[in-house]
């Protein structure tokens, strides 16, 4: 099965170095190049991240607009690029723009809801939103819980979704991790709003074994199959990993109890290529 992964990182960020000494993953190009080829992983969707000084995320200092940069970057590596809503201005909105024209391997904006306290319908967020709108680009979300305990709760809960949904209309929104630990809201979000769907990353961090032992959790299991299944529309539900916070191939096969069998090829490959539009 050919598999898109619409959510990982692959930024020089202490913190994943960090999550990658939990998870047991190879924090690095080959490690990455070696993962994706056993999994059958033929394209990703990087969320741009940096930080200026080490453990500095949610760094204000960082670009408007971050990329990803550890080392370099494989080609079937996608690019969304990460809001720093710190230094947002005419110019960085003018640098996106361009990037966009140029760059054919962005595919959308990351806005890093509750790492900045900024809520997600903030008119700083606007002609961000307007740019996706022009060039046709998704805006992925982080919604639910933060890595960080710097995060603050309040700006990352997915209902606030809801007014952006209904204000830009010409434009799709992902609601990363699918809200957890506020499920059902980010799946209502995704069931009311036409242009709203949901990854299913990062709904654990930690090594095979963590995994495993998740899976044996029936009422863990059950909170995030509710989801899903209230949604009903597996065309709205994409995987992702947020490598390297889990190793590849354990986390699929996690995230194939979640899904009925009959919907995998579009959650873990057709909705990426059509909502990123990746061929």
């Amino acid at each position: 099965m050919k598999i898109i992964d619409a959510h990982m990182h692959f930024s020089n960020v202490a913190a994943f170095y960090d999550a990658a000494g939990d998870s047991g993953v190879d924090y690095s190009v080959e490690g990455y190049l070696k993962e994706a080829a056993a999994c059958g992983i033929v394209a990703s969707v990087c969320m741009g991240l940096e930080e200026t000084k080490p453990s500095a995320f949610p760094d204000h200092a960082s670009p408007a607009a971050m990329t990803a940069d550890l080392a370099s970057n494989p080609p079937q590596i996608y690019t969304c690029l990460g809001i720093n809503p710190h230094t947002i201005n005419d110019d960085a909105i003018a640098d996106m723009d361009k990037k966009i024209t140029q760059n054919k391997h962005i595919v959308g904006f990351k806005i890093y809801a509750g790492y900045y306290h900024f809520l997600i319908h903030d008119p700083i967020y606007t002609p961000v939103y307007k740019l996706a709108a022009k060039h046709g680009l998704t805006v992925a979300i982080h919604t639910g819980d933060t890595y960080s305990e710097r995060g603050l709760l309040e700006f990352s809960h997915p209902l606030a979704a809801d007014r952006l949904a209904v204000s830009f209309r010409d434009v799709n929104f992902m609601l990363c991790h699918m809200g957890d630990p506020w499920i059902m809201d980010a799946c209502e979000v995704a069931y009311k709003n036409r242009n709203v769907c949901v990854d299913i990353s990062g709904l654990l961090a930690g090594d095979a074994n963590l995994i495993a032992a998740t899976e044996k959790r029936e009422v863990v299991m059950q909170h995030y199959k509710q989801g899903v299944t209230y949604l009903n529309d597996f065309k709205k539900v994409l995987f992702g990993t947020d490598w390297p916070l889990v190793p590849m191939a354990e986390y699929i096969e996690f995230c194939k109890k979640l899904v009925p069998q009959e919907f995998y090829e579009d959650v873990f490959y057709n909705n990426a290529t059509r909502l990123f539009k990746i061929s």
